[in-house]
């Protein structure tokens, strides 16, 4: 089974930066990532986190959506997919990445608008009953995909 930590970030900094280290671990028991990898305290996130460049943190929340899409489609081994969930994440994806892009820049943006179209095609294919073209998930933003 394909098991998603969404409890921190690609570069591992904590969601939340103002829990604390004990109740990040009570609010992620199943969580992955050793806690010794966690920052020490919500200063030194805070501190790491301002490091990181913009383009960096849109790109990474596109990411992470593009991901759990992949595997509510289906696209995961051992994973029935669950449509409607993707169709959520498909959207949210369509809709950030239509707010990104121009602060991404085409050379960013361009492999993630490829992946969310990758995502819609997948998407129209797993599904019994296809939407009509342009009101599948995400077209709203993006155009029909076909």
């Amino acid at each position: 089974m394909v098991r998603w930590d969404f409890s921190t970030s690609l570069s591992g900094f904590p969601r939340n930066l103002h829990q604390n280290s004990s109740e990040r671990a009570l609010a992620h028991p199943a969580r992955k990532v050793p806690m010794s990898d966690a920052p020490q305290n919500d200063h030194d996130a805070a501190l790491d986190i301002a490091e990181v460049p913009a383009v960096e943190v849109l790109q990474g929340v596109a990411v992470h959506l593009m991901s759990a899409a992949a595997v509510k489609v289906g696209l995961a081994e051992d994973v029935e997919p669950d449509l409607a969930e993707a169709r959520m994440l498909i959207n949210a994806l369509a809709g950030f990445m239509t707010a990104a892009a121009p602060e991404l820049g085409d050379h960013h943006a361009r492999p993630l608008r490829d992946g969310l179209r990758s995502l819609q095609l997948a998407f129209r294919e797993a599904s019994a009953i296809p939407d009509a073209l342009g009101s599948g998930p995400g077209e709203k933003w993006t155009g029909p995909v076909v």
